[in-house]
């Protein structure tokens, strides 16, 4: 199937287009458009019209994990678009929280975005088809709340403070003609797991390429090779990172894999 990802918004700005903390990506897939997350803010509708996107035509949306910046553009989103349904992880809840000690930053969804938008949001649960050849892949890695606890991120709960499992986080996979390609924004659960889980997930496909941000920002230069090294065991051909993976962290990866990883940026476009 002829696919095309376009970084709507990303950190790096180019050619003109502003860049924010934060990701938005649009998946042309065959004749269906896909949109990824929608930013920390209504930018990436400035930003689709300077890269000749009509927001009008997306067919569905999808969010990648229930954390700001890749959620606050979502009321503009469906403001703006009268049709994409919205597809989020059922355990999608406004309580996502930064916790230092006793300092809580909130870091979630727009807290009225599930009643606001109730009748344009689909929940879903396990590996769900989102369209023929596109898949939502939830976390299967066991033990994921190490990699909440090392980040300091935490979810606000009725039973009180639970280290955050990333049971919100979902991959975006799409059926290329290269092989499967994996976008997740953030990585929380760990680019090597989400690899491995959707090469689990789907035995007999090849996985080609994983692209978005893998929160490396706060990560030492020992846990980025350490990744590296996870990375290339997969024998995945292609990543390509920004956001949240920031400049440091790039180039560590790079010089540790070479050829396969690229940069994000605003306006790259990759065609499998």
């Amino acid at each position: 199937m002829k696919t095309k990802v376009t970084v709507v918004v990303d950190n790096i700005a180019s050619n003109g287009i502003s860049g924010e903390w934060g990701l938005s990506i649009l998946v042309e897939y065959g004749d269906k458009k896909i949109l990824l997350d929608a930013g920390g803010s209504s930018l990436f509708l400035k930003n689709m019209k300077s890269l000749g996107i009509d927001v009008k035509h997306i067919d569905y949306a999808t969010l990648s994990h229930a954390h700001s910046d890749h959620a606050n553009g979502l009321p503009a989103f469906l403001d703006n678009n009268d049709k994409a349904k919205l597809y989020l992880r059922e355990s999608t809840n406004s309580d996502c929280y930064m916790k230092v000690l006793f300092v809580k930053s909130y870091v979630g969804i727009p807290r009225n975005l599930l009643n606001n938008y109730s009748d344009r949001i689909e929940m879903v649960s396990g590996d769900y088809k989102l369209t023929e050849g596109v898949y939502l892949i939830p976390h299967k890695t066991r033990n994921l709340e190490k990699q909440g606890k090392r980040d300091k991120m935490y979810r606000r709960t009725s039973s009180g403070w639970k280290v955050d499992d990333f049971s919100h986080e979902q991959s975006l996979v799409l059926d290329t003609d290269k092989g499967l390609v994996i976008i997740n924004s953030c990585s929380h659960g760990g680019a090597a797991n989400i690899i491995n889980e959707v090469k689990k997930t789907f035995p007999d496909k090849k996985v080609y390429g994983l692209i978005g941000g893998f929160h490396l920002f706060n990560k030492s230069k020992a846990e980025i090779k350490d990744l590296a090294d996870k990375i290339r065991s997969t024998g995945i051909e292609y990543v390509c990172t920004g956001h949240c993976t920031k400049n440091r962290a790039y180039k560590i990866l790079k010089d540790e894999l070479g050829s396969i990883v690229n940069q994000m940026r605003v306006g790259y476009e990759i065609s499998f």
